[in-house]
């Protein structure tokens, strides 16, 4: 089931992320004036992003869209098309799989995460074009931005924040907005 979009403050273009300093696993999150504290991969940041590295890429990523949990979370009004999170959604993270790096369903053999997961982290979940249009095997999978876990506890290589800054920056996203994490 597909979220309509609502009525959203103006898009920001681009939300910066950068390490913050003494912390390879932490970052801190600029957009429309506004910074927020956030959590990267456990390895930090690379330029070589690889499956399991554990790294956030540094890139320019474009949200496309996103999942969402009715259930445990309420939305603020956003121009960024979420869906419903289904029960069966898995997200393939198999490089030898032909589904490697998409949205697949249960049941599904090959190596994948649970998009539906208890620990609340992706109870809103967005999707960036990370190693999506022309899939490269070992680029990397499920680079999305989510909630953090308590006391902002590294992630695999995605960007994750808290409940209360993912509301404040749902209101200027869209579709295109730029994720760019830089060094």
């Amino acid at each position: 089931m597909r979220r309509k979009p609502r009525k959203a403050a103006n898009p920001v273009r681009t939300i910066v992320v950068r390490r913050k300093p003494g912390n390879q696993s932490r970052a801190l999150v600029t957009f429309a004036g506004r910074t927020e504290e956030a959590a990267i991969g456990r390895s930090g940041i690379s330029s070589r992003k690889r499956e399991g590295d554990g790294a956030t890429p540094i890139a320019a990523m474009r949200l496309i869209g996103g999942y969402v949990r009715p259930d445990r979370v309420i939305l603020p009004p956003t121009a960024l098309p979420l869906r419903f999170t289904p029960q069966n959604l898995l997200w393939c993270d198999e490089p030898r799989d032909a589904n490697y790096n998409r949205p697949v369903t249960a049941p599904f053999k090959s190596s994948h995460e649970k998009m539906r997961r208890d620990d609340g982290l992706y109870d809103i979940c967005l999707v960036m074009d990370w190693n999506l249009r022309s899939r490269k095997r070992y680029g990397g999978s499920a680079i999305f931005f989510h909630l953090a876990k308590p006391g902002y506890k590294p992630t695999e290589g995605c960007v994750a924040v808290s409940l209360p800054a993912m509301k404040r920056l749902l209101r200027f996203m869209r579709r295109g907005t730029v994720v760019r994490v830089i060094p």
